[in-house]
């Protein structure tokens, strides 16, 4: 088995017998991966049982898209935080376009599990409600969270 400490690296080695060997690393990692993931008839089958009660095309879509465009979204704010990248009219334009994006995703995964848009946001707010008692942001209630707060 392969130690933490033979995966991580604090400084690239000039010599290469002190490297990782990523082909152990890759029989570590298959050794660590579901059965389930392996198999590919056994995800054609789940995604068959799934579709029974969800729009799985829909589903996948909404949670590929809403990854794919938050990942967008996230490197312009990269480029401007890290980057020098100017928060000017054009870049908001463009993060406008990307949080379109994310939303239109978003929608499509409210589709394909037959959710009303405006149940989720009440949901979401009944939790954060129940989550800051007091109505407002505090540290304590975001660390210490009660028991099934997800």
């Amino acid at each position: 088995m392969i130690d933490l400490e033979t995966v991580q690296r604090t400084k690239i080695d000039k010599n290469p017998t002190d490297r990782i060997d990523l082909n152990k690393y890759k029989n570590f990692v298959e050794k660590v991966t579901s059965d389930e993931s392996n198999d590919w008839a056994f995800t054609q089958a789940r995604l068959h049982e799934l579709n029974d009660d969800v729009n799985i095309s829909l589903l996948l879509t909404g949670a590929i898209g809403i990854a794919s465009e938050g990942g967008e979204y996230a490197e312009i704010v990269k480029k401007c935080i890290f980057q020098g990248k100017p928060l000017d009219d054009d870049t908001k334009f463009h993060i406008k376009r990307e949080l379109g994006d994310i939303i239109w995703y978003w929608i499509n995964s409210c589709r394909a599990l037959d959710l009303d848009p405006n149940d989720v946001i009440n949901e979401n707010v009944n939790k954060l409600s129940s989550r800051y008692p007091d109505g407002e942001f505090d540290v304590h209630y975001s660390e210490n969270r009660q028991e099934g707060d997800l």
